[in-house]
């Protein structure tokens, strides 16, 4: 439990003062500032060149960092905490992005064929994106199997919903590497200025 009761901005405070002292670590020249999302969210958000360290594969080292930073509020708030997250050099809206794009060009290929696939691990966060999106597409539905860290998405032919077989299908395997993902990687090289943070898509299984 921690020291005080803290309210949002509070909150905001105390994390972005532990992000600025990671980057001083690293001896990463970036500016931070925070951002409220909606009552109980708020965002760090950090910026500038070479960050693709604090980014890392898919995002992994990112998620590392915006869990850090939730575990050093909760240790000073005294009280539940908000939702707290952390962007870096406009990371989070390019994979969301990427993953939309991903997920409609699924989407469009389970409707066709009427096999359902089955999209790589992902986290909780990216899985809501997926989930989100072909929602929003007439056709096909989503649901969720596995468990963490391994669980992951499955979309499936609306026509499928009540038959009880989510994992029959012709085996095929849609890699990462198609048009929507090409683009996605291109945008995170062009902005981070380093592989270590590219934002593409993953691979979808059948």
């Amino acid at each position: 439990m921690g020291e005080q009761e803290l309210d949002l901005a509070q909150q905001a405070e105390v994390a972005e003062t532990f992000v600025r002292g990671l980057l001083e670590r690293f001896s990463l020249p970036a500016e931070t500032t925070t951002a409220t999302v909606d009552e109980e969210t708020f965002e760090v958000q950090v910026t500038g060149p070479e960050l693709g360290l604090l980014i890392g594969p898919k995002g992994q080292t990112l998620q590392a960092v915006q869990e850090l930073t939730r575990t050093a509020v909760q240790r000073r708030a005294s009280n539940r905490t908000g939702r707290i997250l952390v962007d870096v050099a406009g990371y989070r809206v390019r994979r969301r992005e990427a993953l939309e794009r991903f997920t409609r060009q699924v989407a469009d290929d389970v409707r066709s064929s009427g096999v359902q696939r089955v999209l790589e691990p992902m986290n909780p966060a990216d899985r809501k994106v997926v989930h989100d999106t072909a929602n929003t597409i007439e056709g096909v539905r989503t649901t969720s199997e596995g468990e963490e860290p391994h669980r992951r998405v499955v979309i499936l032919p609306d026509a499928a919903a009540g038959t009880g077989d989510e994992t029959a299908g012709e085996t095929g395997v849609l890699m990462a590497d198609d048009t929507a993902a090409e683009s996605a990687a291109e945008a995170a090289g062009e902005a981070d200025g380093e592989t270590g943070g590219s934002d593409e898509a993953p691979a979808a299984e059948g």
